[in-house]
């Protein structure tokens, strides 16, 4: 089975804009549909409350012709065509669906950020996890997410294996960024987005990319928008990831970045396993 991940930092805007940004949007979903993945996880779609328009229908039906899909924009009580996510799966695929509410501080839940698929033999699941925000506004509220969202993947764990992905908004270790010393306490890199995400894995689950490649560096999945030169500096972070239950680990056969070509921001992240 292969499996894709990508924030795409807004659907909306990569289905009907013709601004130079969504062309190249466009370009990685020409990509993504090469790549002829059973399960495509989408996040930051930025749809509205009701989700897909007829024009976004439309054009996704033009992308991915064999998938079916299920998405969570963000509700009433959070911002507006904010965050969302949207699963793509095979046709002849038949999950059980289930859009979890984790009991998360403020807006969280309402936001639409976890979409979780039940399958015969295991569960996959994605996540836009909220970041820690400007100065760190948000950072308390990101450690109770943290320590929610971990629970809740342990609790899916103790009932059949899970592929769990998506953007967590965290470089774990140093090697996971390429500017760790001047990044320290920068959303994403704090001690405790860091330990979050420590003690997610230790609840039973492995970073595939680095259970494949052991600590190869250089190798990210996201580049700052707002620095012209960061991609072609490769001055990336790694935060989108997949992880899959300690007791899977050794099906994987690939974890690895998709080239996105020029385009900055999250570059797709892929996973093959024997499942």
């Amino acid at each position: 089975m292969k499996f894709i991940s990508w924030n795409i930092d807004s659907l909306n805007a990569a289905l009907t804009s013709d601004s130079a940004r969504a062309v190249m949007s466009r370009l990685v979903l020409d990509t993504i549909v090469k790549e002829d993945a059973d399960i495509i996880a989408i996040q930051e779609t930025k749809l509205p409350h009701g989700g897909p328009s007829k024009k976004h229908k439309e054009k996704l039906a033009e992308y991915f012709p064999d998938y079916d899909y299920v998405w969570l924009s963000s509700q009433e009580g959070a911002r507006k065509s904010y965050a969302g996510t949207m699963t793509l799966y095979k046709k002849g695929l038949k999950p059980e669906v289930d859009f979890p509410v984790i009991g998360a501080p403020s807006t969280m839940d309402l936001e639409g950020r976890i979409i979780t698929l039940e399958f015969e033999n295991y569960y996959f699941t994605h996540v836009y996890t909220p970041n820690a925000g400007g100065e760190l506004a948000r950072l308390a509220e990101r450690q109770e997410w943290d320590k929610l969202y971990a629970d809740y993947l342990s609790s899916l764990d103790k009932n059949k294996p899970v592929i769990a992905c998506g953007d967590y908004n965290v470089a774990h270790k140093e090697i996971d960024l390429a500017h760790p010393e001047n990044n320290h306490m920068s959303a994403g890199f704090t001690d405790e987005e860091r330990e979050g995400f420590t003690n997610l894995l230790a609840k039973g689950f492995t970073d595939t990319f680095r259970h494949i490649h052991g600590n190869v560096e250089g190798k990210y999945t996201w580049w700052a928008q707002r620095v012209k030169t960061s991609k072609i500096n490769n001055s990336g972070w790694r935060i989108d990831y997949f992880l899959v239950s300690d007791r899977i680990k050794d099906l994987i056969t690939d974890s690895d970045m998709i080239n996105s070509g020029e385009r900055q921001d999250h570059t797709p992240i892929v996973l093959e396993i024997i499942i």
